[in-house]
């Protein structure tokens, strides 16, 4: 044990000693005086020998605060708990402390400092395991940093998938009575609610919604800020310009959005899927994209195989398909999202001279698939029939006529070979212009048959009788 004349006495200043500790160990201490958690400068340290002679050696629990030019001062009693709890405690410096003046802590000597002396008169404490604790800067530090990454990943509030999130509320559901255990009849609520879910599914799943443009709308003036409106339930859906229509391969010199503004009044009426790409629930108003909907159908069903490894679409299969545009040399029709163009000669088995009397936007029929290439994955091209998707009406009709024998038809065209007279069964009849002048097209006539050709399907007579028009 050191006593304090041997810690007072200069000539054994600079000499170390051997304290043996209550561990059994022996550690080297230095005689000017033990150190303690902090730092004590040497300067300090001689004149605290003088103030100790009369006073217990400096234990563990003793904290000694440095000032800027007061000195040392008691330690308040939250210091300790402070400590233990990890918050930093500001501890000042004197002039004269500099880094070079500082003693430096070895293992061996804070043990020995810390290790309380036998016949000291204070009770032993237990020493207590120091737990770094996270520094309140740094977890704000950190959570700012993660903050500021997850601004950077989702600027806009947007998600992996990259899509915007929707805080969407359903509306609640009506309080109504019902016979069974379920009620049998659907109410408004649930009509809306299930319109929202449909758009939600469309909206995160690229589920297809379908439906008839309605209206164009174009506040601006401007071509390509043309609208296309749609109706689904109490929604309002509209789709842009470049959103509702492809470009075509040929524009025929006229600007793309001229071209595109004239293709998309031509479909007013015309059925089209959708894929909704938004929503707002309090205006009641979601945008979708028909272009977005057709790359993704056209994936699917072109280039999609059965179980044999067979296209799915190929020639001479039949499909449904929805007539989107009507002009006078045929009808542009949906299949399977591809605009393919039908002319005249395949629509019907009689002759038509403007396909807009017969077919409208917006109206389904039967087509026959009779060339696919699929050499160019962006540019497919299709050719379809509609009269050959069906049976020829010529092969049954002609039987039921006989050369020689009287018939009644209706006149269907007339032009410059001739009039057409229309028979029983779909079929046509060529006749000649009669004597007394040419009858209007609608007119009721009677004709001889005076000849059949079963190999062309094809029929001529005479008109010996004309009627009033229908």
């Amino acid at each position: 044990m050191v006593t304090n004349e041997e810690v007072t006495n200069p000539q054994i200043e600079d000499k170390k000693i051997e304290n043996p500790t209550s561990h059994g160990q022996n550690s080297e201490v230095e005689a000017s005086l033990p150190q303690t958690d902090t730092e004590i400068t040497a300067e300090e340290a001689s004149n605290s020998n003088a103030i100790n002679s009369n006073n217990e050696t400096t234990t563990e629990d003793t904290v000694v605060l440095q000032t800027e030019s007061d000195g040392s001062q008691p330690s308040s009693p939250g210091f300790e708990d402070a400590e233990n709890s990890g918050e930093k405690i500001p501890v000042s410096q004197t002039d004269a402390q500099t880094p070079e003046n500082l003693t430096p802590k070895s293992p061996a000597n804070e043990d020995a400092a810390e290790t309380p002396d036998e016949n000291q008169t204070e009770p032993e404490k237990t020493k207590r395991t120091r737990r770094r604790k996270k520094d309140p800067e740094d977890s704000e530090n950190r959570s700012g940093t993660k903050s500021d990454n997850a601004e950077k990943a989702n600027p806009d509030g947007v998600e992996g998938d990259g899509k915007p999130k929707l805080r969407i509320s359903l509306p609640k559901k009506a309080n109504v009575m019902s016979i069974d255990d379920e009620l049998g009849v659907v109410t408004d609520a649930d009509k809306a609610k299930n319109e929202l879910l449909d758009l939600l599914e469309s909206y995160r799943g690229k589920k297809h919604l379908s439906g008839k443009i309605q209206g164009i709308e174009n506040s601006t003036g401007d071509p390509s800020k043309a609208l296309a409106v749609l109706a689904y339930g109490e929604y309002k859906v509209i789709i842009p310009l470049h959103e509702a229509v492809e470009p075509p391969d040929d524009l025929k010199g006229q600007p793309l959005d001229y071209a595109l503004n004239f293709m998309l009044n031509k479909r007013l009426g015309a059925e089209i899927d959708y894929i909704v790409k938004g929503i707002d629930t309090k205006a009641k108003i979601a945008v979708g994209s028909r272009v977005e909907a057709m790359q993704n159908k056209r994936k699917s069903y072109y280039f999609g195989t059965d179980r044999d490894g067979n296209y799915i679409l190929h020639s001479d299969v039949c499909a449904e398909v929805r007539v989107v545009s009507v002009v006078r040399s045929g009808i542009f029709v949906d299949l399977f999202g591809l605009e393919v163009f039908i002319p005249l000669s395949e629509l019907s088995y009689q002759r038509m001279m403007d396909a807009e009397s017969y077919f409208a936007p917006g109206q389904r029929t039967l087509v026959k698939i009779l060339e696919v290439d699929r050499s160019n994955r962006k540019n497919i091209r299709v050719k379809a029939s509609v009269k050959q998707a069906g049976e020829n009406p010529y092969e049954k009709a002609l039987r039921k006529y006989v050369i020689g024998n009287r018939y009644v038809g209706t006149v269907s065209l007339v032009d410059v070979n001739g009039v057409f007279v229309s028979l029983d069964g779909g079929i046509d009849c060529l006749c000649n212009y009669p004597k007394r002048g040419r009858p209007p097209k609608g007119a009721r006539v009677t004709i001889r048959i005076l000849g059949i050709n079963y190999n062309t399907n094809r029929m001529w007579g005479a008109i010996t009788h004309v009627a009033s028009a229908r």
